[in-house]
């Protein structure tokens, strides 16, 4: 089978909640629906967005086929397989059916600190117990470790899936040279929503994005600017969305874009805990930036 590469303007989707604290599968359809009409490039299954850990196993194989179905084939499908035991990780990779999904996106280890050997074991691991293409997930604030370039270039080199990464750990230079080591082929993708820009302009191929839920035709209008060269234009865009960017992480994410999607009417502000809304303030806050936002989006 063709690899499909992840490049452009990928989404990490949310998981919408009812206010029983059900999965809200309607919900999730529309929004999967918003993002095929928007032309979102591929979209992010079961990421950190989607408070994959506080889903069962039952609910977590529904949302994966309920997007995988909607989407019939129209994007890429990068689907969220991790966890800090190697053992289990290898297991879920080997028995679960995969049907429909493009890429894994496996986050590093997260609380027991593995170092740079064993961060390289790992990602060897799961790449030989699948044959679909990796994408490693760098996310140092998160995971509590950072993956170091010359670890992410030794597996790129090494294992012939490992196709990317996502890069969440805000280092440009770092970013910078894993773009300029990376071999042919291995793509790197921004995993910060305020660095898109920025990544792009130094090797970067995409991005997979939280503000893309809410803004996905505008977010990726921005990201191919910015993958054509027209930085200036890009750019322009980019501080037109930094007031609601800052807001999306004020208390944590996905309680930012929770917060903005049920003000667009989209959904539910319904997270599972130990998550909780946004705060009031905040709250508010991203209610005024919403509408600056709209009202330049609808001048420009």
């Amino acid at each position: 089978m063709t690899r499909r590469r992840l490049t452009g303007m990928g989404v990490a989707l949310v998981t919408p909640f009812t206010e029983m604290g059900e999965v809200d599968y309607v919900a999730l359809d529309n929004l999967v629906q918003t993002q095929i009409d928007a032309g979102t490039d591929f979209l992010c299954v079961l990421g950190t967005t989607a408070e994959t850990p506080t889903l069962n196993l039952e609910e977590k194989r529904n949302v994966r086929k309920r997007v995988i179905d909607k989407v019939a084939g129209r994007m890429p499908i990068l689907l969220g397989v991790g966890g800090n035991c190697t053992q289990a990780v290898i297991n879920e990779l080997l028995t679960e059916d995969f049907t429909g999904v493009d890429a894994i996106l496996s986050v590093t280890p997260f609380y027991n600190k593995p170092n740079q050997e064993g961060l390289y074991r790992h990602y060897r691991a799961l790449a030989a117990a699948t044959p679909l293409p990796i994408y490693m997930y760098n996310v140092p604030g998160r995971t509590g470790v950072n993956m170091l370039p010359d670890t992410v270039i030794r597996l790129a080199t090494e294992c012939p899936n490992i196709a990317g990464v996502k890069e969440a750990s805000g280092n440009l230079a770092q970013i910078k040279e894993i773009a300029d080591r990376a071999p042919e082929g291995f793509d790197v993708l921004s995993g910060d929503d305020g660095l898109v820009c920025d990544i792009i302009k130094i090797g970067g191929v995409g991005a997979v994005t939280v503000f893309g839920n809410a803004y996905p035709a505008a977010f990726t209008r921005m990201t191919h600017l910015a993958m054509e060269g027209k930085h200036d234009e890009a750019k322009q865009l980019d501080e037109a969305f930094s007031q609601v960017c800052t807001l999306l992480f004020a208390d944590g994410n996905p309680a930012g874009v929770k917060s903005l999607l049920a003000h667009q009417g989209k959904m539910g502000n319904n997270l599972r805990l130990p998550l909780a809304p946004a705060r009031k303030d905040v709250d508010d806050a991203m209610f005024e930036a919403m509408k600056t936002l709209d009202a330049y989006l609808a001048a420009n």
